[in-house]
């Protein structure tokens, strides 16, 4: 008797069927497997292959705490990267965040709070402010940090105007007044 030879179809139907099995079958193993993570550092477009594949340091993530900032409980304000660090005791970074400065920038060096204003008033920018925080003063001006009421950013100062306000938004200003008691020192690094 001679070989009966299967339809078409059913060679179709069992290799489909076949080809979903192996698919889930390879699905289900990479759910369990490695997973590729993303890193910030990547090749410049200039880089020559050879240079690409040797791992290349990365750069410190905008909210690393400087190196140069001291240690111990400490307010640390960053120039270069308008930025602000709450340090407890233990150099635990509490509390990272922006900030808008002023015309006048203190000069890098280690302060102290002094004098503290919780009431709300009107900034040399003419914006009602709180929770003003005074740690230097410059050329005549005091340099504070504080936040506008509304929780809005500094307008441009107009020029030759010279402010010393350093202004938070509003969450990170309360932060900074329940922080900043008198006496706690502010390290400005560039």
């Amino acid at each position: 008797m001679p070989a009966r030879r299967l339809p078409s179809w059913a060679w179709v139907t069992g290799l489909t069927t076949g080809a979903i099995a192996a698919v889930a079958v390879l699905a289900v193993q990479a759910t369990h497997g490695t997973r590729p993570v993303a890193t910030a550092a990547s090749p410049s477009p200039s880089a020559s292959a050879e240079t690409a594949a040797k791992p290349r340091p990365t750069a410190k993530p905008p909210t690393a705490v400087p190196s140069d900032s001291g240690t111990g409980r400490r307010i640390v304000y960053s120039l270069s990267r308008d930025r602000v660090w709450l340090i407890d005791a233990s150099d635990s970074a509490r509390r990272t965040f922006p900030v808008w400065p002023g015309t006048i920038d203190p000069d890098p060096g280690t302060y102290t709070v002094g004098t503290r204003s919780e009431p709300v008033t009107t900034g040399s920018d003419g914006v009602r402010i709180q929770h003003i925080v005074y740690f230097a003063a410059k050329s005549g001006v005091n340099i504070a940090f504080s936040h506008a009421l509304d929780g809005s950013s500094p307008p441009p100062a107009p020029s030759g105007t010279q402010t010393g306000g350093i202004r938070t938004n509003k969450p990170d200003g309360t932060a900074l007044w329940t922080f900043a008691t008198t006496g706690t020192p502010v390290r400005v690094v560039k």
